[in-house]
């Protein structure tokens, strides 16, 4: 196991500049998640600790040694595809020693190695078939055994899930977290998926446009979102923002644009009248008597949860309720917001207040 710095990591291709200057610290043991949406430049930043892309400007230090000139074979490092990148010709054992084999590793290693890397993963039965006669969860099991067989000091994952269908992937999803509870090998996991990394991350960096916008925990950049793209990146539903103007007059008071009128706990001093972005989570709305009158525009349950879409005049907004809705479209229902949960961003520079 080894820690991983990356330090003002800069990529270009040509002149187009894809990673700005990017300085991000994972512990020993720790399991890092990259999230952003597509052309954020999370793979290409995982291609760089791999070693299959160069590293333009800044270093990588894997453990106590920088890597920026070192071969990807010479890493000791394992990588997991999107695509499982299993030999088709070859058996369950035969890709998963693949390496251990082009080491010219002692036979009764390889058989050793493979057979504990098969019974974690549960493939004992499966280790004298081919690819074509496996599942699509099977074959990706099959993909991170080859890289456990190999007892790297890091694990790299790129979109390993992407591939699967829904049920596997939270299925999966389980099973990786698991397997690295028990290796406690240093992991950096690749997803645009805000629900893998919120489920799976011991930390998560939020990437976008190339630069990071905020590391932490799951919770915390849940509950403490530094801007508006990670507070409407993290979180599912999104979160809902209305602009609006803030009245402070004993109780602070914030008029959206749409007509909604909040209460707002803790505002800034010296904010009245101040134009502001207000964000609440769907989930953090309830059905309220008192509350402001919204119209029902969409209707979705899921049984544990219901999902409604509510207008009120020119405001859209999204609401999560646990309880049964019986309200259906073109009725009224009364909303309100937990003042305490109501998230203030500056509407110039979409920093949190």
């Amino acid at each position: 196991m080894s820690t991983v710095e990356i330090r003002s990591v800069r990529k270009t291709f040509g002149n187009l500049e894809v990673i700005h200057g990017v300085d991000v610290d994972i512990d020993d043991g720790e399991f890092v998640i990259l999230v952003g949406p597509s052309g954020c430049g999370k793979s290409t930043l995982l291609r760089m600790i791999a070693g299959l892309e160069e590293i333009t400007e800044g270093d990588i230090l894997i453990g106590d040694q920088m890597v920026n000139d070192v071969p990807a074979k010479d890493r000791n490092i394992a990588m997991v595809f999107q695509n499982y990148a299993l030999y088709p010709h070859m058996t369950v054992a035969q890709n998963m020693s693949f390496s251990l084999r082009l080491r010219h590793a002692p036979k009764a290693e390889i058989e050793r190695r493979v057979k504990e890397a098969a019974e974690i993963l549960g493939l004992t039965e499966l280790v004298h078939r081919h690819p074509r006669q496996l599942s699509g969860g099977q074959r990706q099991r099959v993909a991170m055994g080859r890289a456990i067989v190999r007892d790297p000091e890091v694990f790299l994952f790129d979109e390993p899930l992407s591939n699967l269908d829904a049920k596997l992937r939270v299925a999966m999803r389980a099973e990786i977290k698991e397997l690295h509870q028990r290796l406690r090998t240093t992991t950096v996991y690749v997803t645009h998926d805000q629900i893998e990394a919120m489920t799976m991350a011991d930390r998560i960096v939020v990437m976008h446009d190339g630069i990071v916008e905020q590391i932490g925990t799951p919770l915390d950049l849940y509950d403490n979102p530094r801007n508006l793209f990670v507070a409407g990146f993290i979180g599912s539903p999104a979160m809902n923002f209305m602009r609006g103007r803030l009245r402070v007059n004993g109780q602070a008071m914030l008029e959206t644009e749409g007509g909604f009128v909040l209460p707002v706990a803790n505002p800034p001093s010296g904010s009245d009248g101040r134009s502001l972005i207000c964000g609440v989570r769907p989930e953090h709305l309830s059905i309220d008597a008192g509350g402001i009158a919204a119209e029902v525009v969409v209707v979705e349950p899921t049984g544990s949860e219901t999902q409604v879409i509510a207008r009120h005049g020119d405001q859209e907004i999204t609401c999560l309720f646990r309880e049964r809705i019986t309200a259906r479209p073109g009725e009224n229902i009364q909303i309100s917001a937990n003042p305490a949960l109501i998230h203030l961003f500056d509407p110039d520079s979409g920093n949190r207040l």
